[in-house]
């Protein structure tokens, strides 16, 4: 019975194979909001979230591409959240596939990756979404602090402070029985949205060119691997030269952060 569930798990239903499907690149903010509209209609008749407008330009160049994609919302509850997206659409990209999992027991390839979009707010939108990408990155860099009582304490799991080893003092019976000092376990670090962390990233690039590793640990509280997954999509590593050792914007992240200053 084990081996006909493993049988079970392994098998991908594969009748989707050949289907062609869009993949594309959605700043948080939209697929969130989709993702709420999803939850909160009837899986019989969900309401449609967007609608894709294709225009055709006779008048471009052929060796242009004359199809141009635009999105429209549909309606959400979001302050400040653009209604219009243009789609730049990607020719050159990695051969993919689509699977679905349903309870870990069920497989299916969906379809095979067409073509590939990288949504963005259009130019009438842009000033709404600086402003809510604004708001959004300082809501994301204040830091909620707790203060905890513990009753029954003796400080035994404190570091002391450097220079006060002197001035503490104790009684005879505590130095008797001292027990051996823990050393305190290391902090994890908790893994922010990918796409809230990138918008920290482009404030601090703003601050300043160029950032040591250990700063962004330091200034984003995240783990230094996660942080090398997102530097490695957004910045070059200067090896020599007077900035050695420290991560700079690609140019062209460095273009779009000045020309369109939405990117987030």
């Amino acid at each position: 019975m084990e081996d006909d569930r493993t049988n079970s798990k392994s098998s991908v239903d594969t009748s989707k194979a050949d289907r062609p499907v869009w993949l594309m690149k959605c700043p948080p903010i939209v697929s969130k909001a989709w993702r709420s509209s999803s939850a909160s209609a009837a899986a019989s008749d969900p309401p449609p979230v967007a609608k894709v407008v294709v225009s055709l330009d006779l008048l471009k160049p052929e060796d242009s591409n004359p199809l141009q994609f635009t999105m429209e919302m549909a309606g959400s509850d979001v302050v400040n959240m653009p209604k219009s997206y243009s789609l730049n659409m990607f020719k050159d990209f990695v051969p993919m596939e689509v699977f679905s999992e349903i309870n870990q027991v069920k497989f299916a390839m969906e379809g095979k990756v067409e073509h590939k979009f990288d949504m963005k707010p259009r130019h009438e939108n842009a000033e709404d979404y600086r402003k809510m990408c604004r708001e959004r990155t300082n809501k994301s860099m204040i830091k909620n602090r707790q203060i905890q009582v513990i009753d029954g304490d003796r400080g035994v799991h404190m570091r002391s402070m450097p220079g006060m080893m002197g001035l503490i003092t104790s009684t005879s019976k505590d130095n008797k029985k001292r027990p051996a000092p823990v050393k305190a376990p290391d902090v994890k670090r908790t893994r922010r949205d990918r796409g809230e962390l990138e918008d920290i990233m482009f404030k601090l690039f703003e601050r300043q060119p160029n950032w040591a590793l250990k700063q962004l640990v330091q200034e984003t509280d995240q783990p230094a691997q996660f942080l090398k997954e997102i530097l490695n999509e957004l910045c070059v590593y200067n090896k020599r030269g007077t900035n050695q050792g420290t991560y700079e914007l690609k140019p062209e992240y460095k273009k779009s952060a000045e020309e369109t200053e939405y990117t987030c």
